[in-house]
């Protein structure tokens, strides 16, 4: 069976309200990224140094990132060697077939959630990359899904950061834990933990301060956080995920790595990859930090916060080819 043919089977078994929300939070990159592709492998009827080095120019272009690329197009060369392959058509299911083993990873891309009481799921994240509409958005499915759910209004220091999650709160229906602007963040949380196991609530969702202009005071307030919610719940926080905006590409990066030497993250959650052409940072980041991403942000609405899911996000890049790869089956 051909590789596109089981991927067409692996997506018809999944919702196809799922499978249009990642259709249509990729088109920007599905616009430019495989508009060039396509031109690539329908211009050039051989596969040469010059087939290889546009290749390597279109995804590093939508960041893909360099090291990626590299071993990418090694692989390449070698299954293009070992099967004798000619034409650039045959190499577009091999390519694709590989961009999904580079998303997968070993990783289950569900939330990790405590065996009985009480889950804690922190989140961190320099301001303005969608940190706390990613709370909201998440309270809003968890809510649906039959849990109860609370939030932490753990960043007390960004002016209507407290205000703007309660905001979310109101609109998925959940109580929000709260000080006033400027208090403790660990007060905040210790509280939040003590209201959580007292109502019986399922999960607690973590906000926390974004300053990344002084790194060592927001690590040491996240340490402090850390061990506030260790005491209270031995085994929490069962998940520390990194939120970061899709569109600034290798900066994100940078982010994650400086991120994740301080905090332990268990995941991560790429924002506002509807408003990006550069798509291709979801590969980047995994590649390069080997955590599972584990929400994607694909549009505005409550419902457009999607688990991660690499058969879906390569179908929607790659739409076009697969259709092809069907009508010529068909004939």
């Amino acid at each position: 069976m051909s590789f596109f043919k089981k991927l067409r089977e692996t997506i018809s078994a999944k919702t196809e309200a799922v499978t249009n929300k990642f259709k249509e939070g990729l088109s920007k990159t599905r616009d430019v990224f495989v508009e060039q592709m396509d031109n690539l492998f329908s211009t050039r009827k051989k596969i040469d140094e010059e087939f290889y080095e546009e290749l390597e120019e279109i995804l590093i272009g939508a960041d893909v990132g360099v090291n990626t690329v590299m071993k990418l197009i090694e692989d390449l060369r070698g299954e293009v060697k070992k099967r004798k392959i000619e034409s650039p058509s045959e190499l577009q299911p091999i390519l694709s077939e590989m961009l999904i083993g580079l998303l997968k990873g070993d990783e289950n891309t569900g939330l990790k959630m405590a065996d009985e009481g009480l889950t804690v799921i922190l989140f961190v994240g320099v301001n303005g990359v969608g940190k706390t509409t990613t709370i909201g958005k998440l309270a809003h499915k968890l809510k649906s899904e039959g849990k109860k759910v609370m939030l932490a209004a753990g960043d007390t220091f960004r002016a209507g950061a407290i205000e703007q999650l309660e905001e979310w709160g109101r609109r998925a229906g959940v109580d929000v834990i709260k000080q006033q602007a400027g208090s403790d963040p660990a007060a905040v949380m210790f509280d939040a933990l003590q209201a959580a196991k007292s109502r019986g609530v399922d999960v607690l969702l973590c906000d926390t301060a974004g300053r990344l202009q002084n790194k060592v005071n927001l690590m040491e307030e996240l340490n402090k956080i850390y061990r506030v919610i260790r005491r209270e719940v031995p085994e929490a926080p069962h998940e520390v995920l990194l939120v970061l905006d899709a569109t600034t590409g290798q900066n994100a990066l940078m982010q994650a790595k400086l991120f994740d030497e301080k905090s332990g993250l268990t995941g991560l959650v790429l924002t506002k990859l509807d408003g990006t052409a550069k798509g291709g940072i979801v590969i980047a980041i995994r590649q390069e930090l080997k955590l599972p991403v584990k929400f994607v942000g694909l549009g505005e609405k409550m419902d457009d916060l999607q688990q991660f899911d690499s058969d879906q996000f390569v179908h929607a890049l790659f739409s076009k080819w697969i259709g092809a790869d069907a009508e010529r089956v068909e004939s």
